[in-house]
């Protein structure tokens, strides 16, 4: 075995060397009946190679061990030794996919053509969502036109368990081809999860595979785990206060002019475009025509928009993660009949992105001309005889703890009797006490 691993290093430079064979070692190596490879098929070593063109079929391959176990996984920002069969997925990181190939023909068999895989290709199907609390797989297929079988497949498992459902997103311009050719690091197009996959080659990109580990190489591409999420809140404000006057509530009479704010953020993975807004203010509350204004990313400064908020809808543009939005506009108590002195106007906002749809609401409290304002009403503590009695026992007994050394628990109840009977007869009470 050592001398085949000299033989195929002394072919190659330095570099090619510890570029192949660090990610190859960094692969776990994991028996490969645990995994969901399969077709069933015969299996070869390396002093026993296949008689025919065949695909990952050599179970003591010095660096990739079982080769029917071909599909690996890691975080992008982590080392080549946490590559695993089975990976969590958190929203907003990247996972990089790894698929090894191996003509296991004999180099024999290369020079009469027997032993070259024509049409060899490898290609991969990526779940489009791993939702909450599951285990969902990714596959990987190796094959080629004259192989037998003619394609092979192994799988790779996303797991989830932020919460919430997680789309996962190929990564354009990410899939890599690696191995001791001329095609060694080259980008491959992004069919890779196409029905038709990625052309395998040593020399070129074409399809045509020879027989032998020398020619085995391995495949790299990234997906992103990706989950869209947004906040949504509405508060208010007198016309012309503070910014440190916003709340989810504000006590006004009639006449008075009071600011609304909805605020948006995307606090997602992903961009949410066309965003709209709308505010429906109640019967009470009438808009200043001319109020409203969006402030962005675009309009730092703030921008008049349409009155439409009020009566319709307001599209306030595409934001990316972590992206913010806001819409200010201005309404005014109207002077008409209230049900009660102190009304509760509820003003309620909406919006809508492509993830869902969010309403917020704040509170505009009024007071009519002539009507006193709330007063908050205060519960008195409840006292009488058995009331005064227990707090006058209870200091009684503190007292006579501190004062007297009771020598059983019938002197201690005997006394308590006494300063209760003191209380209700206002005498002193006669009977068995000690000075």
């Amino acid at each position: 075995m050592r001398k085949f691993i000299d033989t195929i290093a002394a072919k190659l430079n330095p570099k090619s060397i510890v570029t192949f064979y660090a990610i190859l070692l960094a692969v776990t190596i994991i028996p490969a009946s645990v995994f969901a490879w399969g077709p069933g098929r015969p299996t070869y070593t390396l002093d026993n190679p296949a008689d025919h063109v065949t695909f990952n079929s050599i179970t003591d391959n010095p660096v990739q061990g079982d080769e029917r176990n071909f599909m690996q996984v890691r975080e992008q920002t982590a080392s080549n030794e946490t590559y695993a069969d089975s990976i969590n997925v958190a929203p907003g990181k990247k996972y990089v996919v790894f698929m090894y190939y191996h003509n296991n023909a004999s180099s024999s068999l290369n020079a009469g053509g027997t032993g070259i895989a024509h049409g060899a290709y490898a290609k991969a199907e990526v779940p489009a969502v791993v939702k909450n609390g599951a285990s969902t797989p990714a596959m990987g297929y190796v094959g080629a036109a004259n192989a037998a079988p003619a394609q092979v497949y192994d799988d790779i498992t996303f797991k989830n368990t932020s919460g919430a459902d997680i789309a996962m997103r190929y990564v354009p311009g990410s899939t890599n081809i690696h191995n001791f050719g001329a095609t060694n690091g080259a980008q491959m197009p992004d069919s890779i999860l196409g029905s038709g996959g990625v052309k395998l080659g040593f020399d070129s990109l074409n399809g045509d595979l020879p027989g032998c580990n020398h020619y085995a190489g391995y495949i790299t591409f990234v997906v992103q785990a990706d989950q869209p999420n947004f906040t949504f809140t509405k508060q208010v404000r007198k016309m012309g206060a503070g910014p440190q006057a916003w709340a989810p509530s504000v006590n006004t009479k009639i006449g008075d002019k009071v600011d609304f704010l909805l605020s948006y953020k995307n606090t997602g993975t992903t961009e949410q475009d066309d965003v709209v807004m709308n505010d429906a203010l109640p019967a009470g509350l009438t808009y200043v025509s001319g109020s409203s204004v969006l402030q962005n990313g675009n309009n730092p400064e703030g921008k008049t928009i349409a009155d439409g908020v009020t009566n319709g809808k307001i599209n306030v543009g595409d934001y990316a993660p972590g992206a913010t939005g806001y819409v200010y506009l201005t309404a005014q108590v109207a002077d008409q009949t209230l049900p009660s002195c102190n009304a509760t106007l509820i003003n309620t906002a909406g919006i809508e992105t492509d993830n869902g749809n969010r309403q917020a609401t704040a509170n505009v409290v009024v007071t009519k001309e002539g009507c006193a304002p709330p007063v908050a009403t205060e519960t008195l503590p409840t006292t009488g005889p058995g009331e005064v009695v227990a707090a006058f026992i209870g200091i009684a007994a503190i007292t006579i703890g501190l004062v007297y050394y009771f020598k059983s628990r019938h002197e201690l109840e005997q006394a308590l009797h006494n300063a209760q009977s003191q209380i209700t007869t206002g005498k002193k009470p006669e009977g068995d006490h000690k000075a």
